[in-house]
């Protein structure tokens, strides 16, 4: 497992900003590289956008994207990893084999792919709520980032709220987009959920990222009054305001215009878009 601050497995830095070798780009900026990502999704998509839809994709159709994309001696090295730890489920003594394969991964199976591999372990493992949260506090980013992203698939409850509440204190970026993937769609209350979606303009993360946006944004006056007053603090502080916080305003009340941007300097009111 690695340690805060140092590079992680797939010799990324955790920091906010940094562009990963899988060609996302930090802070919402996507890298000129285009791939495919699991269950068909593009990788042009913005920032860690990827790491929602694998979140979303059923762990089988993840194994058949992985097995396709892999050559012959990652793909032997994966297919043991994940008989070990469905050989040798939850936890064994103070550290698993499968633990140890999720730190390999970035080796074993390249940056690229690192992510998807290590949720296939954990969810070989059926990994509980100890063994999520030993993997996440001990883990590098790109394991943090892996535990994250298997939340919805081994998490039924509320019990790893904790994991994503500590991901949404930081300020790297692909960390941040895990954290606002289905599980804190479907568990943080609307306090939480509200802040959240605010880090993610604040560090340019893309709203495209956040999970159930639109339901959860509709007619959220509470929501469009905050979005409001960080606009007004964006536009006095000779700021521009970010394109993605329209769309968040718009979605509190889908009968209301966007302001446009040449109405910045006046600040915006509500959801009507008028200059206050």
């Amino acid at each position: 497992m690695g340690v805060e601050g140092r590079a992680d497995a797939d010799g990324h830095p955790g920091v906010e900003g940094q562009a990963g070798a899988d060609g996302w780009a930090g802070a919402g900026r996507p890298s000129s590289r285009r791939r495919q990502g699991p269950a068909g999704a593009s990788a042009g998509s913005r920032a860690d956008g990827e790491g929602t839809t694998r979140a979303l994709t059923p762990p089988t159709e993840l194994r058949r994207h992985l097995d396709a994309r892999l050559s012959g001696a990652p793909r032997a090295w994966l297919h043991q990893a994940l008989d070990e730890a469905a050989a040798n489920p939850g936890s064994h003594g103070p550290i698993s084999v499968w633990e140890l394969r999720i730190a390999e991964a970035g080796r074993r199976c390249g940056p690229e792919d690192a992510d998807s591999a290590r949720v296939l372990i954990l969810h070989a493992a059926r990994a509980d709520i100890d063994a999520l949260t030993r993997v996440y506090f001990q883990g590098t980013a790109a394991e943090r980032r892996a535990v994250l992203h298997a939340l919805p698939h081994l998490v039924p409850g509320r019990e790893a709220l904790p994991l994503v509440e500590d991901a949404l204190r930081t300020n790297d970026t692909r960390l941040l987009a895990a954290a606002v993937g289905p599980y804190a769609a479907r568990h943080l209350d609307p306090h939480q959920w509200r802040h959240a979606v605010l880090k993610c303009l604040f560090t340019g993360v893309p709203v495209d990222t956040v999970a159930d946006l639109e339901h959860r944004a509709h007619r959220d006056t509470e929501l469009a009054r905050m979005l409001g007053d960080y606009a007004a603090e964006r536009t006095a502080a000779g700021r521009p305001v970010p394109e993605d916080l329209y769309r968040v305003l718009t979605l509190t009340d889908p009968t209301a215009t966007p302001p446009a941007p040449a109405a910045q300097h006046g600040g915006i009111r509500g959801t009507d878009g008028k200059e206050s």
